[in-house]
């Protein structure tokens, strides 16, 4: 990769660290600013990056100029922000300075209390539950203030962070400054398990970049479809849909190829592939730790929630993979920290507008994550209806997720203003000002909800129109809505289904508890009259069960994870008091979100052998609450030989994550560390076919013989799952110009294949036959067991 190409794949990161330090909330007691802040600009980049294809897809304009030029312009706009954001911080500490010696005066004169007497505002601290500490990291970095050491600033209103740098160089040193504190910080106060902790996700996540960068893409659907897709945009400099054999190139949601795209044009290549899904991983502990503050849990239960989302077998392996689920997931944990921010108070403009981009972009990578920011959404709704019908000076009670007493009024002041939002100013001067109606306040949580749908349906809505447009239906052709989605939704139906999802879900090594257990499913299921494998309910010619212990990133168990999320979720539904003393109210209503979202999944999504994947986004918002329960068990004051053996169980349990997340690592599948495929003995091109070795020398071959020939225009004969990519690898010019492939198949009514003899040569995968059936009369057919090719006698 050339140095410009090094410089525009930093561009995106410089405008990440920017925007995280821009869009950080400055009001006093602020869960988690720091987390927030990466939540909001995450948001922010994410909708910039979909936009940016969008719009540039429509002028025909998917090149590396186009895009360069997009995003120094992006770049240079938050550098813009942040210069006046900087100017207003720098300003406000004189005015409030000036107010303070105008309140002496003025408290002097009349005899009252004044701004610094000890009888005013002091303090406000970040965690009203008692729960411990709110930390500013997922590594339990201080208490959640602005402040790097967890000092909040005393007076009402809100708290002006620290001035934002003038240059790149002083940012970079403001940024590294502050994390520095929050790590002596760290070091000075936690425990030693809270350090061990800590050690355990930086390793994880550590070792998951150091596999993504030395491991090429070899996924198996992102060799059918995912990079694939990515390469036809590439080549056609448009996002216009394309004949085609596989379906799923033009049909499933493109969010997370989107990403994808600024990379390969950036780099040239692949190369820097698998760090969308890693970064994904890291927003997944961002806002899952988040969730975890916000529903009252301090550092330990935070540390707790990092540490078993880490050490899951497949977020470790997702987070090294050009699959799209970890991305789906991160998009809607970022919805989910978002609507429970609206638990507590009147969301603003910023809140509205993130809350949408999060719905867009997560329907837009994987529409099944609906699943749960639907009732998410839900949630929210309710949340701000009850907060604008509260009769004005009512503070918010436990059932909306604050806790009781807490008499700062974080997140709304006295008028019913969001605080904190994106662009919300110091709740100063508003004694004056009259209350809003609840009329009124009604009309502003409507008008909220319909800017969160008009946000989202501006992301998705693209895709959606060209999807109606190609197949008359938003969701794809008949094929793809009938192959996913369940088909039967009688009670009993679903419930075989879920007690299925359920067993491949909670999968073991072992064997005869995986087999005792299928076959009571098996028995209960032809009890009730409904057939185990019924095409209704399972997906394709798919056959239940199927061992899914291994550490496969396509469909490894989380029975550790899995089994503490849902006794996290049933004492939270049961005894929320128990779990978090200050956030009952809200931890319920979570869990019951949580809970709902799995329910409908097991009713909406047919049973598969990789179904564990697409549960990916459930298990990441679950997890908070097992978080959580771990920490109460661990608080929960009992006698010395109860607490030990409590303690026993957790230190058990905890090592077993550990060492499931290690060996996924080590030796998970398709990417390992260590044994045959490790990433640090495998070549390039053996490691892009480590799913299916015999493979590799038959497509080498097969191109080797088409460029010999100086083909120009290829056609391509395959099925609906065979491998695409290689051969856009293989036939690249030699300075790396895509090739011009076109299918000589195609699944798409209005969009013909191409004619075989207007075409160079034909590459082949899949049986000989359907090869021979479109190769024209007179050219040679050259076939070995599963790849061939056919040239015309002038070659």
């Amino acid at each position: 990769m050339s140095a410009a190409g090094w410089m525009l794949v930093a561009a995106p990161v410089v405008a990440l660290v920017v925007l995280s330090a821009l869009l950080r909330p400055r009001a006093a007691g602020a869960v988690a600013p720091h987390r927030l802040g990466v939540v909001r600009a995450a948001l922010l980049t994410g909708v910039f990056a979909v936009l940016t294809v969008e719009l540039l897809g429509v002028l025909d304009a998917l090149t590396l100029p186009a895009f360069a030029l997009a995003w120094l312009l992006f770049v240079a706009g938050v550098a813009v922000a942040a210069g006046r954001r900087r100017g207003r911080d720098t300003l406000r500490p004189r005015t409030a300075a000036a107010e303070t010696r105008q309140a002496v005066l003025v408290g002097a004169t009349v005899g009252g209390p004044t701004a610094e007497s000890p009888t005013g505002s002091g303090p406000t601290t970040d965690d009203p539950t008692g729960g411990g500490p709110t930390t500013d990291g997922p590594t339990g970095g201080g208490p959640t203030t602005d402040g790097p050491t967890g000092g909040a600033a005393a007076g009402s209103g809100a708290t002006p962070g620290p001035e934002l740098p003038a240059t790149a160089r002083d940012g970079l040193a403001a940024l590294l400054s502050g994390w520095a504190a929050r790590l002596s910080h760290f070091r000075r106060t936690a425990t030693r398990g809270e350090r061990l902790l800590a050690g355990g996700v930086l390793a994880m996540v550590s070792i998951e970049l150091v596999v993504a960068l030395l491991a090429e893409p070899n996924n198996f659907d992102s060799q059918t479809y995912h990079l694939p897709k990515v390469e036809h945009w590439v080549a056609q400099g448009s996002l216009e849909f394309w004949p085609t054999a596989i379906h799923r190139q033009v049909t499933i949601p493109p969010g997370a190829e989107y990403l994808l795209l600024h990379l390969r044009l950036f780099t040239g290549g692949d190369a820097l592939h698998h760090l969308v899904q890693w970064a994904a991983g890291i927003g997944c502990l961002l806002a899952a730790t988040r969730i975890t503050a916000q529903l009252g849990g301090g550092r330990r239960a935070q540390l707790l929630t990092a540490f078993l989302l880490a050490t899951t077998p497949m977020v470790a392996l997702q987070a090294t993979s050009t699959q799209t689920d970890l991305v789906a997931a991160a998009w809607a944990a970022c919805a989910a920290t978002l609507v429970l921010d609206g638990l507590r108070r009147r969301a603003g403009l910023g809140d509205a507008l993130a809350l949408g981009a999060a719905t867009g972009l997560t329907a837009l990578t994987k529409t099944s994550g609906l699943i749960a920011v639907g009732p998410l959404l839900l949630l929210w709704g309710l949340a701000q209806l009850r907060l604008a019908t509260r009769p004005t000076g009512v503070g918010t009670g436990d059932s909306t997720g604050l806790a009781p007493g807490d008499s700062t009024g974080v997140g709304a002041d006295r008028v019913g203003r969001a605080v904190g939002g994106v662009g919300s100013g110091p709740a100063t001067g508003t004694a004056d000002r009259p209350a809003p109606t609840g009329v009124r306040q009604v009309a502003r949580t409507v008008g909220g909800s319909l800017l969160v749908l008009l946000v989202a349906a501006t992301v998705v809505g693209p895709f959606l129109a060209r999807e109606t447009a190609e197949f008359g239906h938003p969701l794809g052709p008949p094929r793809l809505r009938e192959s996913i989605p369940m088909e039967r939704h009688d009670p009993v139906a679903v419930l075989v289904n879920a007690l299925r999802i359920g067993h491949t879900a909670f999968d073991t090594p072992l064997s005869p508890l995986r087999a005792g257990t299928a076959e009571a499913i098996m028995a209960g299921s032809r009890a009730v009259g409904v057939d185990p494998q019924d095409r209704t309910i399972t997906f394709g010619r798919e056959v239940f069960p199927v061992p899914a212990w291994y550490p496969d990133e396509d469909r490894v168990a989380f029975p550790l994870a899995g089994s503490l999320a849902l006794l996290g979720a049933v004492f939270a539904l049961v005894r929320p008091r128990r779990v978090s003393p200050g956030r009952p109210g809200a931890l319920r209503a979570y869990a019951a979100v949580v809970v709902l979202a799995v329910v409908l999944h097991t009713a909406m999504i047919k049973w598969q052998p990789w179904g564990n994947r697409l549960l990916l986004y459930a298990l990441v918002l679950a997890v908070p609450l097992a978080g959580l329960w771990v920490d109460a068990v661990l608080r929960r004051r009992a006698g010395a030989g109860r607490r030990s053996v409590a303690a026993g169980l957790v230190v058990t349990m905890l090592a077993t994550s550990a060492l499931a997340g290690v060996l996924a690592l080590s030796y998970g599948f398709p990417r390992r560390l260590v044994g045959a495929g490790s990433v640090f003995t495998t070549t390039e091109w053996d490691t892009r076919f480590l799913r299916r070795p015999q493979w590799a020398d038959e497509f080498r071959w097969a191109a080797s013989a088409v460029r010999a020939s100086d083909a120009r225009r290829i056609g391509l004969v395959q099925q609906n799952d065979n491998w695409e990519y290689p051969w856009w690898l293989l036939l690249r010019d030699d300075d790396g110009r895509s090739p011009e492939l076109v299918a000589l198949q195609s699944v798409l009514p209005d969009r013909p294949p191409a004619d075989p003899t207007s075409v160079d040569a034909i590459v082949c995968t899949g049986p000989r036959t359907e090869c021979a059936r479109l190769v024209p009369a007179g050219w040679t057919i050259e076939y070995r067991d599963h790849v061939g090719y056919a040239l015309p006698p002038t070659r």
